[in-house]
């Protein structure tokens, strides 16, 4: 019996610690479900489960973004040409920045449209509601509001520019470099570094693997987030950033204790 009582009771703080680790909010929600459903009602299960998935809701969509500016965070505010590739995203609160890069994200993404109607600044992981040092697994930096990830722009192969991504994640589907080209992957996992490319495995599944990255239009993206004064640095694969020609300090290399970059282009502010 006592093994019993001990493994529920390692399997809630698994279950903790996983719904911490991925939404931040979750765990509370988790405990709080506890303490309002007890285990002595009827069906108990049943109702903590339809429980904690209304109280995250409600939390998540309602009480979160009002409390995260206390924080200094806000909800990315999305509009026409500016959005979240998809509902995890949001349903994690992983699209809260600051207000310094949610003014970059607006300004960005009104330049592209002006310029053209049709590509959409979409972006990835950003990062959590609260708390400056919280981990946005499985990124390194991702922890201080400053940070976020754009998805790269891809076109069919008629050449028709799409708001589609490869990838269900965003993450995984690579720009691979050409034979001529430095090829960063190489050489990050033969200095031991085998977690570089991990990411392949984070797709989520892709059923747009036709589709070709639109250098033309993602170069002109990094050019309009270079041209806004509050950018501190851009990760990209050097190949990539050899193959647009675009010369700037603050196009930086992330280092072989991230993660390649030839699927995302990942920006901070300062």
């Amino acid at each position: 019996m006592k093994i019993k009582y001990l493994f529920k009771g390692v399997l809630h703080l698994l279950i903790f610690i996983f719904l911490t680790a991925t939404t931040q909010i979750g765990g509370i929600v988790y405990v709080i479900t506890f303490l309002l459903v007890s285990y002595k009602v009827s069906k108990y299960k049943l109702k903590r489960t339809f429980v904690f998935i209304t109280l995250y809701f409600i939390t998540s969509f309602l009480i979160v973004p009002k409390v995260a500016p206390l924080f200094g965070r806000v909800k990315i505010e999305n509009n026409k040409n500016l959005e979240a590739h998809n509902f995890i995203t949001k349903l994690f609160n992983r699209n809260y920045v600051t207000p310094k890069l949610q003014e970059v994200l607006t300004a960005v993404s009104l330049k592209m449209k002006i310029e053209s109607p049709t590509p959409k600044v979409v972006y990835l992981d950003a990062n959590f509601p609260f708390f400056d040092g919280f981990p946005l697994l499985p990124h390194l930096s991702h922890n201080d509001g400053k940070k976020i990830d754009i998805s790269f722009i891809y076109q069919t192969k008629k050449g028709i520019i799409s708001n589609l991504k490869p990838s269900n994640s965003g993450y995984g589907i690579f720009v691979k470099s050409l034979k001529n080209e430095i090829n960063q992957t190489n050489i990050c996992k033969k200095r031991g570094y085998w977690q570089y490319d991990f990411t392949k495995y984070a797709t989520l599944g892709s059923f747009n693997s036709t589709l070709k990255i639109s250098e033309k239009a993602t170069k002109n993206l990094m050019i309009h987030i270079l041209k806004e004064d509050a950018i501190s640095k851009i990760f990209i694969e050097p190949h990539l950033k050899n193959r647009f020609n675009i010369r700037n300090s603050k196009i930086r290399f992330h280092g072989c204790g991230a993660v390649r970059h030839d699927d995302h282009i990942h920006f901070q502010v300062k």
